[in-house]
């Protein structure tokens, strides 16, 4: 890989301090031990306010937009999102409404995501895997939940949590590393 991908982790928890982004951060620090990263992170807690009065991209704040560039643009992208009611948290989904729909065709997506108990692991399949297909996006095939007995404060400290997330950042590695070279490979083609 000749120069840095270009990551983007969407941390859809809604305050701060913040388990998803806790998780997000852990599971960008594996990945970077893998793949070289240029990460932008959107932190939806910081910008909550714009994107719920944002009705139509035209009219986003210049952060939003900044933001919603930075989805766009991403070679690969990590979002997590808190589980409310069994799925992933309105504001998160209204980001992503935000996004144009052919932006994210083949990007690599690993999905992940917080909850009270083990009872919503399934939000992964049920909830994120179908908004990411509707992007056509490629979600990867291992994601991660984490419950709360899997941190301590907001710091992962459950040892079976971390061994997860290495395998879903051992297992993306390769499909981060296809799509930078394909990226590449496009740009010769263009230059």
């Amino acid at each position: 890989m000749s120069k840095k991908l270009k990551l983007v982790a969407v941390s859809g928890g809604l305050q701060r301090p913040s388990r998803t982004l806790a998780l997000v951060d852990t599971i960008v620090a594996q990945i970077a031990d893998l793949v070289p990263l240029d990460v932008h992170v959107v932190e939806l807690s910081e910008i909550a306010a714009d994107v719920g009065v944002t009705l139509d991209r035209r009219k986003a704040s210049a952060v939003v937009e900044s933001h919603l560039r930075a989805i766009e643009g991403a070679d690969a992208l990590i979002v997590a999102s808190p589980v409310f009611r069994a799925s992933f948290t309105g504001l998160f989904k209204h980001l992503f409404d935000l996004v144009h729909q052919d932006a994210l065709v083949d990007v690599p997506v690993l999905l992940a995501a917080t909850g009270g108990s083990e009872r919503h692991a399934l939000v992964l399949e049920h909830q994120l895997r179908p908004l990411f297909s509707f992007f056509q996006a490629r979600t990867l095939p291992i994601g991660v939940y984490a419950s709360t007995h899997d941190f301590t404060g907001y710091e992962v400290t459950s040892a079976p949590l971390r061994e997860r997330i290495a395998l879903a950042a051992e297992r993306a590695a390769p499909w981060l590393c296809a799509r930078d070279e394909s990226i590449a490979a496009t740009a010769a083609l263009t230059i």
